[in-house]
């Protein structure tokens, strides 16, 4: 298993059906859960491990879902909202050097919670045409709503197995 993408890269070329749509839908619902189950027993010396070498703590890593899934939250109302809106990246890497990467992970798993439960209420509300609507991200181009939700299913799926094969591997 290769420790950067332990669950390959994202990668969809099939139909976008209500079906695979429910599916990625229930990923990202259950993320929180199975994310406070991958970590609820770590010590913070085992918290504060790399999940590869050169790569984020298992800390950083949960404060960064947090980050990454209220960026995603957002623009997904920007592309319900607004005509083919373009959305603004952020230096993700930078933002795990700040001092909120140093708190204890509750703050972000709590927050994590709160926030599925609210994106997962929109994205359920979504119908066929709501996700044909797109954002415009500067560096890949156009992204469908539908598309996004995928991504972000596979984003959390991503960052979880980063966890769970870094406890696999150490025998936690």
């Amino acid at each position: 298993m290769e420790e950067k993408y332990p669950i390959g890269k994202f990668e969809f070329d099939g139909e976008i059906t209500d079906s695979v749509i429910k599916e990625w839908i229930n990923e990202i619902e259950q993320l929180p859960k199975l994310l406070r189950e991958a970590v609820s027993d770590l010590t913070n010396e085992q918290l504060d491990t790399p999940y590869r070498s050169g790569g984020w703590t298992v800390r950083q890593v949960v404060h960064h879902l947090s980050d990454s899934h209220m960026n995603a939250y957002v623009r997904f109302k920007l592309a319900l909202t607004e005509k083919n809106p373009i959305i603004k990246p952020y230096e993700e890497g930078e933002w795990a050097k700040l001092p909120d990467y140093k708190l204890p992970i509750d703050v972000s798993l709590s927050l994590l919670e709160s926030l599925h439960i609210r994106w997962t209420k929109l994205l359920h509300s979504l119908n066929p045409a709501d996700m044909e609507r797109i954002f415009i991200h500067p560096d890949s181009g156009e992204v469908s709503v539908g598309k996004n939700i995928g991504i972000y299913a596979w984003h959390g799926r991503h960052h979880l197995a980063h966890i769970t094969a870094l406890c696999s591997r150490k025998g936690w």
